[in-house]
């Protein structure tokens, strides 16, 4: 492939080093994009490229670990460089051979995701729009979290959703939206700076044992959708939350503010993988209705 020159003179271009014989083999890396290993001597990057319309997702990405790893709580990829060649955009990484965490490991996310959680801001959303997985994600500012919620999340994804969901449940849905302000009467989050789109495939270990995230869809919103989220497609291990709770406790109403929270990402995974998520969507929807009564 033709990008790879202009791939490898970018990361020259950023390391300063020249790269010696560079190597590529493919690897796992989700399901959107291309991945591979670029290996040259002793250094190895992690590098993702797609169709030049991409480039604003991987920029996005590149904003949001740049931020992360400022916030010196969780270790995430540097960033080595993202741009376009030959038609492809791509994004340069920073390797970390990782690994599955064990106990320890998964502890000492929970005290760090606490810790990250702290770094806080004026408003809810973000300096710009990114993207939770390959869909659009708004981030208009909001000093309301209900409203930054209710307009920047559950309503674009239902949107979307409207002819795959029916007039019924898209009826049921709007009566949630009406009141999702009643989710939050005693409850007021502070804007905290999230990874967005934590789930179980997006961190792991190093070979030392130390927490890694990556794939982050970063905004200021409430520490609960960072939390809800790990519980959404396969629980972290338990010493994730008795690390987090002892380091920052949870309200009390988050187990029915988590079921609100997971919609959205429930949503995405409707719109953008289909019909399989559907029973989860009305289960939720329902369910949350239900506390209303």
């Amino acid at each position: 492939m033709k990008a790879w020159d202009g791939i490898f003179d970018a990361i020259k271009q950023s390391t300063g080093s020249a790269l010696i014989n560079p190597q590529t083999r493919p690897t796992y890396g989700g399901c959107t994009d291309n991945t591979h290993i670029v290996s040259a001597g002793h250094e190895n990057y992690f590098v993702k490229y797609a169709p030049e319309h991409a480039h604003s997702r991987f920029a996005a990405e590149a904003k949001g670990l740049a931020v992360l790893h400022g916030a010196r709580a969780v270790r995430v990829p540097q960033v080595i460089s993202c741009g376009i060649t030959d038609a492809h955009a791509f994004l340069v990484l920073e390797y970390l051979n990782l690994g599955q965490g064990r106990d320890h490991t998964a502890a000492q996310l929970g005290q760090q995701l606490a810790r990250q959680h702290c770094v806080t801001d004026t408003a809810f959303g973000w300096e710009e729009d990114n993207f939770i997985g390959d869909a659009k994600q708004s981030n208009l500012r909001q000093a309301d979290w209900s409203v930054f919620w209710r307009e920047a999340r559950l309503r674009p994804q239902l949107t979307r959703a409207t002819q795959i969901i029916g007039i019924k449940l898209a009826g049921e849905a709007e009566k949630l939206l009406e009141s999702c302000g009643a989710f939050f009467t005693d409850y007021q989050p502070a804007p905290a700076l999230l990874h967005g789109d934590l789930w179980d495939g997006n961190w792991g270990a190093t070979a030392d044992g130390a927490p890694v995230i990556f794939d982050p869809a970063v905004y200021f919103g409430d520490r609960e959708a960072d939390i809800a989220m790990t519980e959404l497609f396969g629980r972290f291990p338990e010493v994730f939350y008795s690390a987090y709770r002892a380091a920052w406790p949870l309200d009390e109403g988050y187990p029915v503010r988590c079921e609100l929270y997971n919609l959205y990402h429930v949503l995405n995974h409707l719109n953008l993988f289909g019909v399989g998520y559907l029973p989860q969507a009305e289960r939720l929807i329902l369910r949350l209705l239900a506390q209303l009564r």
